[in-house]
């Protein structure tokens, strides 16, 4: 992947996720009510419909659930292949990611990752993940 990809665009309600990104912390929103984890960013918890999150850290440590080798770029700012993949976080949520610093015929079901933070921009840090 380049440095020239597209980036996303925090919003209010994402911002602190992205905040976390940027200082090297891996942040999750978590239900006041009944302590259900919460991603992508919600205004309200899907699983009680309390409106009260507050934002939490996460370990940065989980396991590829599923993932896909992308050959074909989507746009040319993409160098391929690369490996787009869920991560099922140690905390039990999961975070849409890619997998770095391996081959990527190399990435399995269960493998072992951890978060590393990859400054894209003055104001983005990227979550990617690498094996452990």
């Amino acid at each position: 992947m380049t440095d020239s990809r597209p980036l996303p665009t925090p919003t209010e309600l994402s911002a602190p996720f992205w905040d976390g990104c940027r200082q090297g912390v891996l942040r999750v929103q978590q239900c006041r009510r009944c302590q259900a984890l919460v991603f992508v960013p919600r205004p309200m918890c899907p699983t009680c419909q309390h409106t009260s999150l507050d934002w939490t850290d996460s370990g940065g440590k989980g396991s590829v659930y599923s993932f896909t080798v992308v050959h074909r770029p989507p746009r040319p700012a993409f160098a391929v292949p690369f490996v787009v993949a869920i991560i099922e976080l140690d905390e039990g949520w999961y975070l849409l990611s890619n997998v770095i610093g391996c081959d990527p015929d190399a990435v399995h079901i269960g493998m072992t990752v951890e978060v590393a933070f990859t400054d894209m921009d003055e104001t983005i840090t990227l979550p990617l993940f690498r094996p452990v």
